[in-house]
């Protein structure tokens, strides 16, 4: 087995190696900061596939639910595999560390990877819940965030933009030099054009998630009092620009409204709930990509300090109203909303004004810039605590195993 001492290599925020013991340390750490249900899980407990589970939102959707609500199931990601000259990707790293606590507690989890886009991974799926787990799915909670999407029934490829809607926009952005020193840029995106909104709609709307549901159903696979959470984010109005107002919001538009038909189908056809969960900013490795959240989220941090909800207590109060642990109650827009901490008028109002002030000088006084910074690291398994980098590490870890 390989073995390497790995230092961080990266252009911007995105990292070229990712570090086996930091990602296996970084799930550890989310899975003790998981509060504890006020009774054990007992039985075998529910079977629910996460859709999307080897990174953000979606890892905390894995780990919560193992934790909060017992569950057992299929967990889907996409990760790439060690190479001679790579690493794997941290969600590779990050699934086998999930997969080591499913074992220790006790749940049958089964890891898959793959194109979750797929109709190869929608069989696969539907069989193992047939075979594997009795024939009855409880929970569905899709969480994927990609650049483009083949449709399985028309063999058609889309890819996402994030661009704005119906004219340019210019946005502070928060980067770091070579030496992690923060800089404020001003970054200027053209609007969307030709189909853009139609490709992003159809890579990061509800289609996809739609289909699994059609696919699980048209098997008998729902069981009674089914219920599906789709994980979204709506965010301020300092990023509504390029966020909500744009492609990407357009998407989010189409996925909410996915949540009110399927919401209706299920109730009729297995006295079920659909709801999108709106969940807090947070530093995920699709956020850092987009202009502007990343200045928000470290002057958001730089407002709220430790009362930023990291994505693991969200998700457990997601599990919490999706189990029935706590009363599921959705806007008129059937969301979830778990940003409450953020979107206060006081908070965002305080952000708005290190959001006016802020620039390169200014910078390290507004925002957490360096919880930031670190957050991204951690994204790729470096700068977390208790990890001693200076040792060699091996790369060359297996994908879970499925056992018998």
């Amino acid at each position: 087995m390989t073995e390497r001492v790995l230092t961080p290599r990266n252009r911007g925020f995105l990292f070229l190696d990712s570090h086996p013991a930091g990602c296996e340390q970084l799930v550890a750490d989310m899975w003790q900061a998981c509060p504890a249900p006020v009774a054990a899980p007992e039985g075998d407990g529910p079977v629910a596939l996460v859709i999307g589970s080897s990174a953000g939102y979606g890892l905390a959707a894995t780990l919560a639910g193992l934790k909060r609500a017992g569950i057992r199931g299929i967990a889907v990601s996409f990760e790439k595999a060690p190479t001679a000259r790579r690493t794997a990707t941290a969600g590779w790293y990050r699934t086998a560390a999930t997969a080591g606590i499913a074992r220790t507690a006790g749940r049958d989890v089964v890891f898959l990877n793959g194109d979750a886009f797929s109709d190869t991974m929608k069989d696969e799926v539907a069989e193992l819940v047939e075979q594997r787990f009795g024939g009855r799915l409880d929970y569905l909670i899709y969480s994927v965030a990609a650049p483009r999407r083949t449709d399985p029934a028309t063999g058609t490829t889309y890819a996402s933009v994030l661009k704005p809607i119906g004219r340019t926009d210019r946005t502070k952005s928060l980067v770091f030099d070579e030496e992690g020193v923060p800089e404020v840029r001003e970054v200027e995106t053209g609007p969307a054009e030709g189909d853009d909104i139609e490709q992003t709609v159809a890579v990061m709307g509800g289609a996809d998630w739609e289909r699994w549901i059609d696919h699980l159903a048209g098997r008998g696979l729902l069981a009674d009092g089914f219920a599906t959470a789709a994980l979204s984010y709506i965010g301020s109005s300092l990023t509504a620009a390029i966020y909500r107002q744009g492609t990407i919001g357009a998407a989010k538009a189409h996925l909410e409204a996915t949540a009110r038909t399927l919401n209706e189908r299920l109730d009729k056809l297995v006295g079920g709930r659909a709801v999108t969960s709106v969940n807090g900013a947070a530093v995920t490795q699709s956020s850092t990509a987009i202009p502007g959240i990343a200045l928000y989220t470290g002057l958001l941090r730089g407002v709220l300090g430790e009362g930023l909800v990291p994505p693991i207590r969200q998700l457990a109060a997601l599990w919490d109203q999706l189990t029935g642990a706590a009363p599921l109650a959705p806007d008129d827009e059937g969301r979830v909303r778990l940003d409450t901490f953020e979107m206060t008028d006081h908070v965002q109002a305080a952000v708005a004004e290190r959001w006016e002030t802020a620039t390169t000088e200014t910078i390290a006084d507004l925002a957490d810039v360096d919880w930031f910074r670190a957050e991204v690291r951690r994204l790729y398994g470096f700068s977390v605590p208790g990890v001693d980098y200076t040792a060699p590490v091996a790369t060359d870890v297996p994908w879970p195993a499925l056992t018998p």
